[in-house]
């Protein structure tokens, strides 16, 4: 198996939102570039949702997450995996992203999205216990990967939506609750 490394994370200063994914898949890690596998929805959705198209340029795309004040990372620094699935990531071999250091300097981030349950299973195994839990508020989405086709587009679109509207909504989740659109689908994967 080959060791494979994350990408440093996207962030504006003022981000108030974190999307964290597991670790990138084979197209990303190729093209250097977050969810560039083309089936996957990531782009697509955050297109729809802020302006962040498939068809600008990549550091456009980037721009516009920071614009929205929207945060994206992954919970694995590095891993060893043959192929683009969380399924086949060595168990053994997962080194967290310095989560500590992260929230520390970005101090206005205050809700959390998974990119499907392994992202969520593997933060709240592996990282949680380095940051104020409690700080946070985090909701589980459906993954965008390719893989996840038993979850129509359109009904992945409405649960992300929450991205946009969470941050202003009045009666949110109480913080350290998985409670929200996504939380409570079934068949999200990686």
């Amino acid at each position: 198996m080959a060791r494979i490394f994350s990408f440093p994370p996207v962030a504006a200063p003022d981000a108030r939102v974190l999307i964290l994914g597991s670790m990138p898949g084979e197209a990303s890690l190729k093209a250097r570039q977050y969810y560039a596998h083309p089936r996957n929805l990531f782009w697509p959705i955050l297109g729809e949702l802020v302006g962040a198209r498939p068809d600008l340029p990549y550091p456009d795309r980037l721009a516009a997450l920071r614009q929205a004040r929207i945060a994206l990372w992954d919970v694995l620094q590095s891993c060893e995996r043959d192929g683009s699935l969380d399924s086949a990531i060595d168990p053994q071999t997962r080194v967290v992203n310095d989560f500590g250091d992260f929230f520390t300097r970005h101090p206005h981030i205050g809700w959390i999205f998974f990119n499907g349950r392994e992202a969520e299973k593997t933060f709240r195994k592996h990282a949680i216990h380095v940051c104020d839990a409690e700080r946070f508020r985090y909701t589980l989405l459906p993954s965008t990967s390719p893989a996840n086709a038993s979850i129509p587009p359109a009904v992945r679109l409405d649960a992300w939506r929450v991205i946009v509207d969470a941050p202003r909504r009045v009666s949110a989740p109480h913080p350290g609750s998985m409670a929200g659109a996504g939380a409570t689908l079934q068949g999200s994967s990686t």
